[in-house]
């Protein structure tokens, strides 16, 4: 039979049919594809460069694909609902959780929410790709618990607190006070680092993107 666990489903029981998809288990259940895909969970401070390394793995061909957030944050610059995030309100947000429609959430600054839907999960191992969250630090940390070794979690390091600041204020999109509220969060987030699996340092993009390409290609080929 099919069990439930933390909102995705698992395969249970005699008769099934499982074959090899895009390097996932699938598995068929009464006519329904249940997968047993991958979890590629990336995390870093804001400005660490993790949204760019993120970009080049869903362009690499490795059958990743991304899952999309919800927030309670407006939208920045020409993000748009249901593509970068979805943005809902800080009432639907509140109401999704008390009907425990997230695996994980934070509420990282007051009311702005972030969270993972298990919705998501489904929908991505139903199409037989492997799930790719960027998320922050202690979402990072959450999933890692909840999926435990069919995850990899990968925290992404700025050179340095200063060349952090740096990059946020070059950005454009924050004002002064919002960044160094920011670079406080930062700080504290590379505190929690030593809890994920790996630490990629992003002094120069193109060989972190080549290491952290290098870990998930890897871990994906583990059975």
């Amino acid at each position: 039979m099919a069990q439930r666990y933390k909102g995705i489903t698992a395969q249970r029981g005699n008769g099934a049919m499982a074959q090899r998809y895009n390097g996932a288990m699938v598995q068929w259940y009464n006519g329904k594809i249940v997968m047993e895909g991958k979890l590629i969970i990336i995390s870093a401070p804001s400005g660490a460069g993790k949204s760019t390394i993120v970009k080049y793995l869903l362009e690499s061909g490795i059958n990743l694909e991304f899952s999309i957030s919800a927030t309670t944050r407006k939208p920045r610059g020409k993000e748009k609902d249901g593509k970068e995030y979805y943005f809902i309100s800080v009432e639907e947000f509140r109401r999704r959780i008390r009907n425990e429609e997230f695996i994980e959430w934070e509420e990282v600054y007051k009311d702005h929410l972030y969270g993972t839907l298990k919705s998501e999960i489904e929908r991505i191992w139903n199409a037989g790709n492997h799930v790719l969250f960027d998320v922050d630090a202690k979402g990072g940390i959450n999933l890692k618990k909840i999926f435990g070794s069919k995850a990899i979690s990968i925290f992404i390091m700025p050179p340095s607190v200063a060349e952090l600041e740096k990059r946020l204020t070059l950005r454009g999109t924050d004002d002064p006070s919002k960044i160094k509220e920011r670079v406080a969060k930062a700080d504290a987030e590379m505190d929690q680092s030593r809890k994920f699996d790996h630490i990629i340092i992003n002094d120069i993009l193109e060989k972190a993107e080549k290491e952290t390409y290098t870990l998930i290609s890897d871990f994906i080929k583990i059975k």
